[in-house]
This record gives structure tokens, sequence and C-alpha cells, in this order.
């Protein structure tokens, strides 16, 4: 019997020990692994700070273990340490979809005014104009697994999509436009979401001079990392217009600390890191283990196999 030690909450845990008869699952405290028993061959392993901030590994890593499962996309909540002795495979793609619901609800929220076009009171009884989603334009930084997801759907509402990637690979999605610099980007889009891992190339690569360049009113979308936008450059760009809102449901420090300004500005929607925070991303990472541990039994190489040197 193959046995997994998880650092997912426990209600998880009992869902995938249906989900996968015949693996036998430990309950593993998020933060450092410590002591993990010889004969736990797999850990799904969660995003904690400790474990992140961890400079040596715990003593006698990596135990009898065969390989790590991530539960999350990006790397950056775990020590270099953990990508050193064995193959590691991250979660990505498991929470495209909900994420790309999300952002579509971001977007139908700024441009149809809500949850302020709501009325309580019949003084308030008073038309107001809104914008449309179709004919506007989506920019996307980035195009892996959720641009992939967000971009056909947007293109069947209406809306061209633009598409920044690192990456020099056609974008293989019929209708997607690519640009070339963060500047075509921003200076065209009326939406715009960052969708990039968070690497030394990234962090804080919106910062005053990009934020000059974006189309007056621009929605500025981060469901990425908080770590990629110059924060105090992103109040000033909101103070003067130049940026009409910013949904982040991302923020650096996370959770920001009492009284920051984010949480009262009024051109900022800011929600608590939860875009992928649906059932169905649970399944997505248990059938994802499912394969993993097929191919691991085979010998094959894991799929989404961490690539430590790009930063996911």
């Amino acid at each position: 019997m193959t046995r997994i030690a998880s650092q997912l909450d426990a209600a998880f845990n009992r869902q995938l020990r249906q989900w996968l008869p015949g693996i036998e699952v430990l309950d593993l405290p998020r933060g450092i692994p410590v002591g993990l028993p010889t004969d736990i061959q797999v850990l799904l392993a969660a995003p904690h700070a400790d474990f992140r901030d961890a400079a040596q590994p715990p003593t006698g890593w990596p135990f009898g273990l065969g390989f790590v499962q991530l539960a999350s996309s990006g790397l950056d909540y775990f020590p270099r340490w953990l990508f050193e002795h064995l193959p590691v495979a991250s979660a990505r793609g498991c929470t495209a979809s909900s994420i790309a619901e999300f952002v579509l609800a971001a977007i139908f929220a700024a441009a149809k005014g809500l949850p302020q076009v709501w009325v309580e009171r019949a003084e308030h009884w008073q038309q107001r104009p809104l914008a449309a989603v179709a004919g506007s334009t989506l920019g996307l930084f980035g195009f892996g697994s959720i641009a992939r997801e967000l971009a056909p759907k947007a293109l069947a509402l209406g809306m061209r999509v633009l598409a920044l990637r690192r990456s020099p690979q056609p974008l293989q999605v019929p209708g997607v436009e690519a640009v070339s610099d963060l500047g075509q980007l921003f200076s065209r889009a009326d939406h715009l979401l960052l969708a990039v891992p968070l690497t030394e190339q990234t962090r804080q690569a919106i910062d005053a001079d990009v934020l000059a360049m974006a189309k007056p009113g621009l929605h500025l979308i981060n469901i990425a990392r908080g770590a990629l936008i110059d924060q105090p450059a992103l109040l000033k760009a909101l103070d003067s217009g130049r940026i009409g809102l910013a949904s982040l449901d991302v923020a650096d420090p996370e959770p920001l600390p009492e009284g920051h300004p984010f949480y009262r500005h009024p051109r900022i929607h800011l929600s608590p890191h939860t875009s992928a925070n649906s059932p169905g991303v649970y399944l997505n990472i248990a059938r994802l283990l499912e394969r993993n541990l097929r191919r691991w039994g085979d010998g094959s190489p894991l799929e989404n196999p961490v690539q430590i040197q790009r930063g996911y």
C-alpha cells in the first residue's frame, strides 16, 4: 500500500481517502515536515510561511520519500532545499478554471458597478451609466493555464484579448493577439490580468514606470502574487486616476497589517487570496496526485515537474 503524508486539512484528507482507495493518508501539520516515518513515500506539501523560511531541511530529510507533490502552482512559499534531492511536481492548472471564473466576475463587477449599483432607499433610485464588457480589451500578463482558460471565455463575450508571455512559442489560442512588451499591454487594455509566477525577474515588475503607461482608467487585476506590484506606486496611480480600479486577490504581505490603505481605498476591491478556493480544485489536486502516483510507480516523469531555475 502506498502511504502519503498530506499537509492539507483533515476534511480534504478524508475526501482523499475516498477518492483514492488503497492509498493510506497520514495527516501532517503545515510547516516544516519533521520526523516523517520512513515508509511515507509521498509528501503532499502545502504552502506555509514557516516552511518557506526554513533555511535547512529537518533532520533525516528526505526520509523515505519518493517525490513531493505541491498543493500550489507557486513555489515561493517553499524553501529551495525542497527541490534539490527529490522530484517535485506543482499543482499547475488545478486552479485555472476557478480563478478564470473569479477574474470574469471581477471584470463584470468593474464594468457594471457592482455592488455600488444596488440601491436600498427610494432616494437612491437614479440611473447611472455602465460600461460594456463586449468590445473592451483584456490584457494578459502571462499565458499559463489560467490565462489559457480565461482567454476563450473572454473572446466568447466579445472582448479583444492581448497577451504577453516570456516564451517565444505561439499562443495557440485563436483570436488572442501577442504583444511584445508591458508598455503595449498596459496602454491598450481596459482590464489587465497579472498571471505570472513570482520570480526575481517579475518581482515588482509593475512599477511606477509601467503604471504610467496604462490606458487611463485601466482595471488592474492580480490573482498571482502581491509582490508583482510596487504597492506604493499603485496607490499613487489610483489616486491620480491613471488606474481606475485594482481588483486584488493577493497582497504583500498576506494578510496586510491592520490599517493598511488597501483596506479602505475606494478604487481597490480587495479579497483574501480566495479566487482558487472551490471544491473542484481539491478534486483536481487529488486526480493530479493519482496520476503522479501512477507515473512514479511506472518510472515515468511526473506531470507538472518543477523547473526551479525558471520559477515554476
